[in-house]
């Protein structure tokens, strides 16, 4: 992934290190079933199973230090 501008609002160390770590599941079953089993257990659900722009199924959670998971197909 590339972004052509960065928003100068947002931290310098914020653009350092992992965005978030992506978990390959297989299918978009097991999408939205993962993302149900996580939401039982109280993880922060901060992105809703959607087909994205680059054609890829994915939803995203926090884990609890905040990092960022993506479980996509």
């Amino acid at each position: 992934m590339s972004k052509t501008s960065v928003n100068e609002s947002i931290n310098p160390k914020e653009l350092m290190g992992l965005t978030h770590l992506a978990i390959s599941v297989g299918s978009k079953e097991n999408v939205d079933k993962l993302k149900k089993k996580f939401e039982s257990d109280s993880y922060e659900v901060v992105g809703q199973p959607r087909t994205m722009g680059d054609g890829c199924y994915e939803s995203m959670i926090l884990d609890p230090e905040l990092n960022r998971i993506e479980i996509t197909i």
